[in-house]
């Protein structure tokens, strides 16, 4: 199963789009990639990466909301993660990866956790509106960290991960829209996306980002077995080998940053196929408890022992890809 690809000092190559491999630059002007050195993981992203926090907007983010754009280093290095305040009722799977469940994020060993991300977000407000008005999108997520964040909380390259995991929204809001032109639609999202990207290296947020590729939702309780599946299940994987190939042109024109893409959606795919080798015997339903029989927490997200087994699968690569 390939599922994790990159350009880095140790040899990866990265999809472009699935399977290929792109030209690696120069390894000596990189940061040496070293998971088990990371102390610093910052995330920009959706309702499958945001945490709660006691700064934030109540349910939906750590801190901030369009209604509270900015915020003071005071208010930032005093805000609080809430325990199990994210899209599944439990830890997301950022979560298990760092360690960092509850508290502030300066506190938590071995590693922080800096959760930009905001639930129900799209890449940008200008190409979609927002879900909520009190909502932030990715773009300005990265321009709220970059304004209010970027001098008060460290990221020095060779201890600094930053995820990105995004487009959820996008290919589900536009799903109805029957005079869009989707593949011309996911390259705009890609120029924000990545203008977002672009501004958050000039912001000197670099090391190592890792793209996070979408799940195949059409398999989702609110969209298995319906007429709009198979448009739905095209549009993400057109969202995904678009999300590729700008990840491969950004490593090529990058050659200072490490830059990893983990493959969510052939991951979630083997889960499900395989749903009784991991104990799961209902993914079609869904259950708003914590019965391990279920995939899915409700009709759009997976539970928390899925982010657990994510997290899991994210760390293996990781530490390969360190050469650990």
């Amino acid at each position: 199963m390939h599922i994790f690809s990159g350009i880095m000092a140790l040899a990866l190559s990265i999809a472009v789009p699935f399977g290929s491999a792109a030209p690696v630059p120069d390894d000596s002007i990189k940061p040496r990639f070293n998971w088990n050195k990371i102390k610093y993981v910052y995330a920009f992203g959706d309702s499958y990466t945001f945490v709660g926090g006691t700064q934030g907007y109540p349910k939906f983010s750590f801190i901030g909301s369009a209604f509270n754009f900015s915020y003071t280093p005071q208010q930032l290095l005093e805000d609080e993660i809430q325990l199990n305040v994210t899209g599944s009722d439990g830890a997301s799977w950022l979560e298990y990866l760092t360690g960092c469940f509850q508290g502030r994020p300066a506190e938590c060993a071995p590693r922080q956790l800096w959760d930009f991300a905001f639930s129900g977000a799209d890449v940008d407000k200008t190409l979609i509106p927002l879900h909520h008005n009190f909502s932030v999108d990715l773009v300005d997520q990265v321009r709220e960290w970059a304004l209010f964040a970027s001098d008060v909380i460290p990221h020095p390259a060779e201890e600094t991960i930053t995820a990105f995991w995004i487009g959820i929204n996008d290919t589900g809001d536009t799903l109805n829209n029957s005079t869009l032109d989707f593949k011309a639609f996911w390259e705009l999202e890609m120029q924000s996306l990545f203008g977002a990207v672009q501004n958050a290296y000039n912001h000197n947020l670099r090391g190592t980002y890792l793209f996070m590729t979408l799940p195949p939702l059409e398999r989702s309780p609110d969209h298995i077995g319906t007429a709009i599946a198979p448009l739905y299940e095209q549009n993400i994987k057109d969202y995904n080998t678009a999300l590729l190939n700008h990840t491969a042109h950004f490593a090529r024109t990058h050659p200072d940053v490490n830059v990893l893409t983990f493959d969510t959606h052939q991951w979630f795919y083997d889960i499900l196929d395989n749903a009784e080798q991991y104990g799961f015997t209902n993914i079609t339903g869904f259950c708003q408890c914590s019965d391990p029989a279920f995939f899915w927490f409700n009709t759009g997200h997976p539970t928390a022992r899925v982010h657990s087994l994510l997290a899991e699968a994210v760390e293996t690569e990781l530490k390969k890809a360190a050469g650990l």
